[in-house]
């Protein structure tokens, strides 16, 4: 099991990767920011990095207002 934004768990598998749960969860929004276990992870390299069983993922949308 993974930790999602503290607050959901989600089933792990081998070979899960950033870019798996983004798509799982929806997760549409153009600047986001993830982190496994505290290191933020590049844009570029969500498709080739693996989330550990028993990691915490936090997905965090940047929005801006006025």
């Amino acid at each position: 099991m993974i930790t999602l934004n503290k607050r959901e768990e989600l089933e792990w598998h081998e070979g899960l990767t950033v870019q798996d749960i983004l798509k799982q969860k929806t997760f549409t929004y153009p600047h986001i920011i993830v982190s496994i276990n505290g290191a933020v992870i590049d844009h570029d390299a969500y498709a080739e990095t693996l989330i550990p069983d028993e990691a915490d993922v936090r997905v965090i949308h940047l929005i801006a207002g006025g």
